[in-house]
């Protein structure tokens, strides 16, 4: 007899985007092309719909905030992408609240933070992360949601 029963929807992706990154498109184009904030959205949300995932996107200048919504994750999302901006090289506290939610973890840089200067070289997050994705432009973010689908399944 064919089961009948659907399996639960998994539950969202959860996109984070840390400092600056809502200047994406106006802010050194050089490094980080000219997609807008917008366009990464876009992209996360039509890859993440394709692997069967809601999305839910927030970006914030304020380190707290990030914190926060963290926090708040916990038992509400499937896994979590961040690109951490700035605070990649800078936030125990950040990294710290990434173990919160117990869920796998994906660090997106549209850049490539290891060609750049030397203090970019080192990540708080990375040692929690799952994967790392660097240098692939905005379209990081798509091989970030569909690796972490991979991991989540």
């Amino acid at each position: 007899m064919p089961d009948t029963a659907t399996s639960p929807e998994p539950l969202p992706i959860l996109l984070l985007n840390g400092p600056n990154l809502n200047t994406l498109g106006v802010r050194q184009p050089e490094v980080y092309g000219s997609s807008t904030l917008g366009d990464v959205v876009e992209l996360a949300e039509r890859t993440a719909s394709e692997l069967g995932f809601g999305l839910r996107a927030a970006q914030t200048n304020h380190e707290g905030e990030m914190i926060d919504w963290i926090h708040e994750a916990r038992g509400q999302v499937s896994g979590i992408v961040i690109n951490p901006g700035g605070w990649t090289h800078t936030s125990v506290a950040l990294a710290d609240a990434l173990v919160v939610p117990e869920v796998p973890i994906m660090e997106v840089h549209i850049s490539n933070i290891h060609r750049r200067e030397s203090f970019r070289h080192h990540s708080y997050v990375s040692p929690i992360a799952v994967g790392v994705i660097a240098g692939c432009g905005v379209r990081g973010y798509e091989f970030a949601i569909r690796r972490l689908a991979d991991v989540i399944d």
